[in-house]
């Protein structure tokens, strides 16, 4: 442990003895709802892998505006260009969390990881062409669509062929892992159709792209934070505290205008200076649970895909630790 080096270290450390002194010999384990600052502890760090999407803003506003540290934690936020490389960090064990999708956390527990779901997050997947042949996701027959697969990018592209009439078989399929990949493939004609997150999808809408349809429409909310069980018993207070300054950046955001967060957006979530007025911020609930029901049906036809084959559901990895 560092030395105490600044007056404000020692006021902490000092009322802490105060408050242990005036509390007849209780401990500080007895006292819950005391945060870690509050009680003189160093903040703990929680690393979490995250794609450059929109699902990324309350947790990145939470660290800039000092709400992580307010709760006893340091929010680290590292952004991967595509799901294989988050994962390849994840099962490494580099990162205390990620945020994936409901097929991600049916794979991690197929191998072997004990990957809790702690909340939703929110995002959304877009189907976005520039063949003008294509008005609708029926027009995909017999085109090339380029996605991540073994992920809730297929799920998605599976259920809005199914609402459409058609199958996988029907469409011809590339896998394209690099979110920036699949925009600038998708941009010089190199592919009929592509599915993106923001702010990928606002970005080809202003290169002239069309949204043919979204995973809400396709009845799908897909994704979560996942945090393996071992970091939840090791880190219960910090991921108590993750949640708590999650939910106080977006209070801050509803309160604030978005011209006063939104160079931030810029910066670290990718969206370009040129498109400032085109950005729409979502408007963010606080943190809270999947369906099971959601789960249950991504588990489903990750089964049909063979990447999971252990019996696995949605009570198995739901876990409300953080949010209760």
């Amino acid at each position: 442990m560092k030395p105490v080096k600044s007056l404000m270290q020692l006021t902490l450390l000092l009322s802490a003895v105060s408050l242990a002194a005036a509390g007849c010999g209780k401990s500080d384990s007895a006292s819950p709802s005391a945060s870690p600052v509050a009680t003189g502890k160093a903040p703990v760090t929680l690393s979490l892998g995250m794609l450059p999407a929109t699902d990324e803003i309350p947790f990145i506003l939470a660290h800039q505006q000092g709400f992580d540290a307010k709760h006893g934690v340091t929010i680290d936020v590292q952004t991967f260009k595509s799901a294989k490389d988050r994962d390849a960090a994840f099962q490494a064990g580099k990162l205390d969390g990620v945020s994936a999708d409901l097929v991600a956390i049916a794979i991690y527990n197929q191998g072997g990881l004990d990957v809790k779901i702690t909340s939703t997050t929110v995002g959304e997947f877009s189907l976005l062409t520039g063949n003008d042949a294509i008005q609708q996701v029926a027009d995909l027959k017999g085109k090339s669509l380029i996605f991540s697969k073994n992920t809730a990018t297929e799920y998605t592209v599976a259920r809005m062929l199914e609402k459409a009439g058609l199958k996988e078989a029907d469409i011809r399929a590339t896998e394209v892992p690099q979110i920036p990949t699949r925009l600038e493939l998708l941009k010089n004609g190199k592919a009929d159709a592509a599915i993106l997150p923001e702010p990928f999808v606002t970005m080809g809408k202003a290169a002239g792209l069309r949204v043919l349809s979204t995973s809400t429409e396709a009845g799908l909310e897909p994704f979560v934070i996942g945090i393996p069980q071992k970091v939840l018993s090791e880190k219960a207070d910090a991921i108590k505290g993750l949640y708590a300054a999650y939910n106080e950046a977006v209070d801050y955001m509803k309160s604030h205008d978005q011209a006063e967060y939104l160079d931030l957006l810029i910066k670290t979530v990718g969206y370009p200076e040129t498109l400032k007025t085109e950005i729409r911020v979502p408007e963010y609930p606080h943190a809270g649970q999947a369906d099971p029901a959601q789960v249950d049906a991504a588990f489903a036809w990750a089964k049909t895909k063979g990447l999971l084959k252990k019996d696995l559901a949605a009570k198995d990895v739901l876990s409300d630790a953080g949010i209760q």
